[in-house]
C-alpha cells in the first residue's frame, strides 16, 4: 500500500493519451502515480467523480499592473482574480511603471511574486533600444518566460518600430521573442484621420487589418533573415493567419478568447469596454480563428488581461484607454467554447496547458504526467452560471463579458498538491511561485 501526501479520486483526466478515469497521486508538490489507487491512502483526497481533472490551466499573456495603480489591479489582486478564474499559472507583462525592463527590475519582481501571488507567475522582460545588448542576458534570467517587443502601440521606451532596430533586438539571444506587431507607421500615419468624439468602432477602422499584417509580414522577414524565432501575440486578422502557415519554421501564434468570442457589434453594445489592441473586428475574423485553431494553427489562447478603471474606459474615443480585463473569465470562456461543440476539451488542454509550456518552455508544467508539478483545473462540465461584474475580483470591478451565461465553471484549483480554490473561495494564504523555464531554446 502506497501513501501519498494527496489522491484525486475518479476523475475524468485529461491526459497526453486522451481523457480516462483516473487516480492521481501527490507527493512533495508533483505527481508520482496515475491509475487505479484505490488501495493506497493520502494525507488528503479529493472526490472528482462527476468532474474533469485538467493539468492547471495557464494565461501566458496577462498585464498585472504591479507597479502601477492598485485602484485598478495588483499582483495580489490579479493573481486571485486568477485562481477563481480556475488557472494555475499567469505570465505576466513588463509595461508596468516603471516598466521590467533589467535584471535589478526582474529580482524584485520575483520577490514580489513569492510573497504576494496567489497562482504561479512567469516573468516577460521589456525589449527597447536602450538594453537591446542586454536582451541575451536578461533572456536567460531565472523565471522569465520570454522578451516581449512592442512594434506598435506603446509608450514611453517600451518600442521598437523599425526594422534596423529590431533587427538588432532579434540578433541579441536565442530564445523566442513575442511580439505585439501593429505597425506603428501605419498607425501614426492615419491617426490624423480620427477626431475627438467619433464612435467607438472608429477603433478597428483606425488599427485596421493592414495594420496588423503589415506588422506581422514584417516581422517575419525578419525572422526568417535571422533565424530568431517568434510568437506573436494575439493575431487578429484572417489575412495574418494565412500567411503565418508559411512561417511555421520560425513562428508561433496566439489568439485571444475576445477574438473568438466577440464580433465588431461590441462596441455598439459596450462602447469603451470594447476597446482593445489590436482591435475586435468583423465576423470573418473569428470564423477565420475558429479555423485556425481546429487545424492545429494555433499554439495559444490568452485572455491579454489589461485592466483600466471606469473613468477610463468611459472617456469619449480616441481617448479611451485600450485593454479589457480578462484573466478570470477567460478558462469559463473556453470552456463554454467546449460544451457549444466549437473544440474539443483536449484541444483546449493544447492550447491553455501542453501549448503555453511548450512555446515558452516552461518546467513541470502543462501535462497530466508523473514528475510533473500538482497543479490541476477541476471543472464541472456540466455547471451553468452567469458571469457578473460583482464576481471580478480586480479593483477596477467589470468586465466585458458580464451577463453571460456559461456552461462548464471551475469548481477547484490545486497548486503543488495544495487545494488552492474552491468553489468561488480562494483558501489560504498566497502560495504562488515564479514559474521555471529551461534552457534557451529556438522554433
Amino acid at each position: 500500500m502506497a501513501h501519498y501526501d494527496l489522491i484525486l479520486r475518479g476523475g475524468a483526466c485529461v491526459t497526453p493519451g486522451g481523457i480516462e478515469t483516473l487516480d492521481i497521486g501527490v507527493r512533495d508538490g508533483r505527481i508520482v502515480a496515475m491509475g487505479d489507487l484505490r488501495a493506497d491512502e493520502a494525507n488528503e483526497t479529493l472526490d472528482c467523480r462527476n468532474l474533469h481533472v485538467l493539468p492547471g490551466l495557464i494565461d501566458p499573456h496577462v498585464h498585472l499592473r504591479d507597479p502601477g495603480d492598485p485602484a485598478v489591479e495588483t499582483m495580489a489582486t490579479g493573481t486571485k482574480a486568477a485562481l477563481l478564474g480556475g488557472l494555475a499559472a499567469v505570465f505576466d507583462m513588463p509595461n508596468t511603471q516603471p516598466s521590467i525592463t533589467s535584471r535589478d527590475q526582474l529580482d524584485r519582481k520575483r520577490a514580489q511574486i513569492g510573497a504576494e501571488a496567489w497562482c504561479d507567475v512567469g516573468m516577460y522582460v521589456g525589449g527597447t533600444r536602450a538594453n537591446t545588448p542586454e536582451l541575451a542576458m536578461l533572456e536567460q534570467q531565472e523565471n522569465v518566460c520570454a522578451v516581449k517587443i512592442f512594434a506598435g502601440s506603446s509608450t514611453g521606451d517600451l518600442m521598437i518600430e523599425d526594422d534596423e532596430s529590431l533587427e538588432r533586438a532579434m540578433r541579441s539571444g536565442r530564445r523566442r521573442i513575442a511580439y505585439h506587431s501593429e505597425d506603428e507607421y501605419r498607425l501614426q500615419a492615419r491617426k490624423p484621420n480620427y477626431t475627438k468624439g467619433m464612435p467607438h468602432i472608429m477603433h478597428a477602422d483606425w488599427r485596421d487589418v493592414e495594420a496588423a499584417f503589415l506588422g506581422t509580414r514584417r516581422l517575419m522577414a525578419l525572422a526568417r533573415k535571422t533565424g530568431r524565432p517568434a510568437h506573436i501575440l494575439h493575431v487578429s486578422t484572417a489575412e495574418e493567419l494565412g500567411y503565418l502557415r508559411d512561417f511555421r519554421d520560425v513562428a508561433t501564434c496566439e489568439l485571444l478568447v475576445n477574438h473568438l468570442s466577440q464580433t465588431d457589434e461590441a462596441y455598439e453594445r459596450l462602447g469603451g469596454y470594447a476597446v482593445m489592441n489590436p482591435p475586435i473586428r468583423e465576423a470573418r475574423h473569428r470564423e477565420a480563428a475558429w479555423a485556425a485553431v481546429r487545424d492545429g494553427m494555433v499554439d495559444v489562447v490568452g485572455s491579454d488581461h489589461a485592466p483600466h478603471s471606469r473613468a477610463a474606459k468611459e472617456r469619449p474615443w480616441p481617448d479611451t484607454a485600450a485593454g479589457l480585463t480578462g484573466v478570470q473569465t477567460l478558462a469559463p470562456l473556453m470552456i463554454d467554447h467546449v460544451n457549444a461543440g466549437r473544440l474539443s476539451l483536449m484541444r483546449l488542454v493544447d492550447l491553455m496547458c501542453a501549448g503555453p509550456a511548450r512555446v515558452y518552455g516552461a518546467t513541470g508544467k502543462g501535462r497530466l504526467a508523473a514528475g510533473y508539478d500538482a497543479d490541476f483545473t477541476i471543472v464541472d462540465m456540466a455547471a451553468t452560471r452567469t458571469i457578473e461584474d460583482s464576481w471580478i475580483a480586480s479593483p477596477c470591478g467589470w468586465t466585458p463579458f458580464a451577463g453571460q451565461r456559461v456552461t462548464g465553471w471551475p469548481m477547484m484549483v490545486v497548486l503543488r498538491g495544495a487545494v488552492a480554490m474552491r468553489e468561488d473561495t480562494v483558501l489560504g494564504t498566497p502560495r504562488g511561485r515564479p514559474v521555471r523555464f529551461g534552457a534557451a531554446r529556438g522554433a
